[in-house]
């Protein structure tokens, strides 16, 4: 018997939510119940989705609907008072990352799904990756660094009304590079600390922010990150870069590429791919025919980035990085920073920050705290 989903947020990202749906429904595995979005949202020829009610208001999807799983696709702030509706409806969730915004929220939200007996699976695809699996097993030595090099134009930060914002009708909200594009290598690099150290839990970070565009938050940026047992993380990405380097994952002598799932264990001369991904949808549909599978990314797995996503929407605002140190991108669209591909390959190989390299943009960064995570289930 199929099951009756739902998804609020289906314009967007939403449109990689209702392939999947899509996919599902042809399969016969699930029904889709319905679909919500304040504005309208045509049809796709990958996901068209034939005779789906359409809701301009969750509420009203929930009432009528009546869907058994609903899944979330909505902005980061938002997140926790639909979930909670959800809960309410007696329905099972997706949840797209970040989850919350704060570790508070992420308690509110932890409370309500054991009160209600819910479950709540949240939207870190790469985490359902094989190679991330293999590598875990494998559990090399050595502190983690997480790279990467992407190029978003300036158009990226019109994308949505919340785009390059840090807070929206003064709710706090954010579009920085590790919060979004890069926050699944982050989330494996969290996980693959875990491997090592159980129970790995962030207790501070050291954070460098940079724009190099008119935005509210950061295109560039920088964390050290240290965690129980001393065990570091560092992660150094931009959005700036003329240059792709793929989100990678340093675990001492081992490296996992995102999103390719490539992965190059301890003594071994070159990548491998390693092929399998499970989807979060289709691994949360089976926890619920069989308890014994293990969801594979719940709420509770999901603390640490929430407390390392609260450290950065409470951090001063990113500086800017002058004309001076940026070039046209080739394409236009926007500018890059000269050079900063080998840079956040150093900085991550290091363990360094910019401010600590002598890099002549650069400034002193802010230390933060971890408070509170030991608390949060």
């Amino acid at each position: 018997m199929s099951t009756r989903v739902a998804l609020i947020g289906a314009g967007g990202h939403g449109l990689s939510h209702r392939r999947v749906l899509q996919r599902l429904s042809d399969a016969g595995l699930v029904e889709v119940a319905g679909l919500c979005d304040r504005q309208p949202v045509e049809p796709h020829p990958d996901a068209p989705l034939p005779g789906v009610p359409f809701f301009t208001d969750h509420l009203t999807l929930l009432s009528a609907a009546r869907p058994e799983v609903v899944i979330i696709c909505t902005p980061p702030h938002t997140h926790l008072a639909i979930a909670l509706d959800v809960f309410a409806a007696g329905a099972d969730l997706l949840l797209e990352k970040p989850p919350v915004m704060s570790l508070a929220e992420h308690t509110t939200l932890a409370e309500a799904v054991a009160a209600t007996g819910r479950i709540c699976q949240v939207g870190f695809q790469a985490l359902g990756s094989a190679a991330l699996a293999e590598l875990c097993v494998a559990a090399p030595d050595g502190d983690i660094g997480v790279t990467g090099a992407w190029w978003r134009p300036d158009t990226y930060y019109r994308r949505a009304p919340w785009a390059g914002r840090r807070t929206v009708d003064g709710r706090p909200v954010l579009d920085g590079a590790l919060v979004n594009p890069f926050a699944h290598a982050l989330m494996q690099a969290l996980v693959a600390a875990g491997a090592r150290v159980p129970g790995f839990q962030p207790v501070e970070i050291e954070l460098e922010r940079y724009r190099t565009r008119d935005i509210e938050t950061d295109d560039t940026t920088f964390l050290r990150l240290t965690g129980t047992g001393g065990r570091r993380i560092t992660a150094a990405v931009t959005l700036a870069s003329p240059v792709f380097i793929a989100g990678e994952i340093r675990v001492g002598d081992a490296v996992l590429e995102y999103p390719t799932d490539r992965l190059r264990l301890p003594g071994e001369p070159e990548f491998k791919h390693v092929p399998g991904r499970v989807g979060l949808l289709e691994n949360l549909l089976e926890h619920r025919r069989d308890p014994a599978v293990p969801l594979l990314a719940p709420l509770e797995r999901t603390a640490g980035f929430t407390a390392v996503v609260e450290a950065i929407v409470a951090a001063p605002p990113p500086a800017e990085i002058g004309p001076r140190w940026r070039e046209p991108h080739p394409d236009g669209g926007g500018s890059v920073i000269a050079g900063i591909d080998a840079l956040v390959r150093e900085m991550a190989d290091t363990g360094r920050l910019p401010s600590e390299s002598g890099v002549p943009w650069s400034r002193p960064g802010v230390r933060v705290p971890i408070d509170g995570l030991a608390e949060v289930r």
